[in-house]
């Protein structure tokens, strides 16, 4: 492994660290938002310098229980076309709506609604979002004590849906993500990663449980009779990553990459997972391996027509025996398992996977995995084993709370409690002695070329696949 200073093009640091920081940034875009403690930065993406900071102080603050009080940021969307920003508003979550002024100089709020089961309480609380088509899908505590956590649709064009109490046992959500089905809108699926409380008391499983769950996009919930307002399409299964010949399983996910693909079969989900004996491991999934199981695993009950799970534009019709077998058996009994890509003694919290064409014309993707300890491995994944390119060090204090890939930029942005940082990810010039400490480095960012190792050009001299030197006699047709 090759240990390096990080090659920060440009970051900001903070007046005062942050606890919790939550970034949103749309690809490509030149602006990139940031939400803190009772505020939000507005940021030019290529230089960070602040185009605005717009305050949002808790309200009420005469009936706050926290000291301070706070409106710590939890959720930054963008939600039918304008900026949709929750805190937790010193234990009395809140969601505002902001847009350009008149003069498009500055944010300003246009409407708010009651923020809870969007923002927790506390930002130590867990939570996600996720808006699709102008839906928006959360999950929060629905009391002030953290309890009550459900993935629902909240607001938008569509019905709000949530879900029936028995389905998950104290989770913890991950991640949720929409899969594109451009030939096929109607059956496109929200998946949904986390982790649940375990039923088996047995002494030697583990406490804890993960999870992947989905839910049809086009779900109104059920009729006014039965199951209204409540997905009829909601399915979960057991998301295994281990080695079953050896006994040897990472049963905590804590984070996961979703890779789309033009083939929506061929899209990858990349998982981070954890041991309770301070391992940590990524399992590959491909949403073609995870509908399998939820079209084709077993039910305890005689499968009905429409089977359980199936997406209805009108759900509200589907017949009740189909319904009922969601409500109560809403577990596959097959798991979705993989063996492990990578595993590694590094504590691992974030994971990012690019996709790069290096020299040869060739893709291959690249995991981007920070540690606890304020580091960035950047992990080659070729064929079925893992190489490690290199280490960045970002933060000798703090963990890193927070990444966005810009894969067209080839920027991974990081935020920790002390700055948000733009990592180049074509940093080559650590390579650069010679031809051969080029190659060897397999970093399908760099190849050697007439002016050294620099960012990758088509004719430029690589080898990805094995690293081998003897390509540097080959002459650089790259420049």
């Amino acid at each position: 492994m090759l240990f390096h200073p990080a090659d920060i093009s440009v970051g900001l640091e903070y007046q005062i660290n942050q606890n919790h920081s939550v970034l949103f940034y749309e690809e490509g875009s030149d602006e990139l938002y940031l939400g803190g403690n009772d505020f939000i930065l507005k940021l030019n993406v290529d230089d960070f310098h602040v185009i605005e900071k717009f305050h949002l102080n808790a309200t009420g603050q005469e009936e706050c229980q926290e000291d301070p009080c706070e409106n710590v940021i939890t959720v930054i969307e963008k939600f039918q076309n304008n900026l949709f920003v929750c805190g937790t508003n010193g234990q009395k979550p809140e969601c505002w709506q902001l847009r350009p002024s008149v003069n498009n100089q500055s944010l300003e709020i246009f409407d708010s609604r009651d923020g809870t089961g969007i923002s927790p309480f506390i930002y130590t609380q867990n939570s996600l979002s996720l808006t699709v088509e102008g839906d928006l899908y959360a999950a929060a505590p629905l009391d002030a004590d953290g309890s009550t956590l459900q993935f629902r649709r909240q607001a938008g064009h569509r019905t709000n849906v949530w879900m029936y109490d028995s389905w998950v046992s104290e989770p913890t959500f991950i991640s949720a993500s929409w899969v594109q089905r451009k030939d096929d809108p109607d059956n496109e699926k929200i998946y949904v990663f986390f982790r649940e409380k375990n039923s088996d008391h047995n002494r030697e499983a583990d406490p804890l449980i993960s999870r992947i769950a989905r839910v049809c996009k086009v779900d109104e919930g059920g009729s006014k009779r039965f199951f209204q307002n409540m997905w009829t399409s909601f399915l979960k299964a057991r998301l295994v990553c281990g080695i079953p010949k050896e006994s040897l399983y990472f049963n905590r996910l804590q984070d996961v990459y979703v890779m789309h693909a033009d083939n929506w079969q061929d899209t990858r989900v990349y998982a981070l997972f954890t041991s309770n004996w301070n391992s940590t491991a990524v399992c590959i999934y491909t949403i073609k391996m995870i509908e399998n199981i939820f079209e084709n695993s077993k039910f305890n009950d005689n499968l009905p027509t429409p089977r359980p799970g199936t997406c209805s534009t009108n759900s509200k019709a589907l017949p009740r025996h189909t319904v009922n077998i969601v409500k109560d058996h809403s577990e596959m009994a097959d798991w979705v398992d993989s063996d492990p890509f990578y595993i590694s003694t590094n504590n691992y919290t974030k994971i990012v996977v690019d996709r790069v064409q290096a020299a040869d014309q060739r893709f291959y993707n690249i995991l981007l995995l920070a540690t606890d300890s304020g580091k960035i491995h950047k992990v080659l994944e070729s064929g079925s084993e893992p190489f490690i390119i290199s280490e960045t060090q970002l933060s000798n204090s703090s963990i890193i709370q927070s990444m966005k890939l810009d894969s067209k930029k080839k920027t991974l942005i990081v935020g920790s409690a002390e700055r948000i940082t733009a990592v180049n990810l074509q940093s080559c010039q650590e390579y650069s002695k010679s031809c051969e400490e080029c190659v060897l480095a397999r970093d399908p960012y760099c190849a050697w070329t007439n002016n050294g190792c620099t960012s990758t050009v088509p004719g430029s001299i690589q080898n990805i696949v094995d690293g081998k030197t003897n390509v540097c006699s080959l002459t650089v047709k790259g420049s």
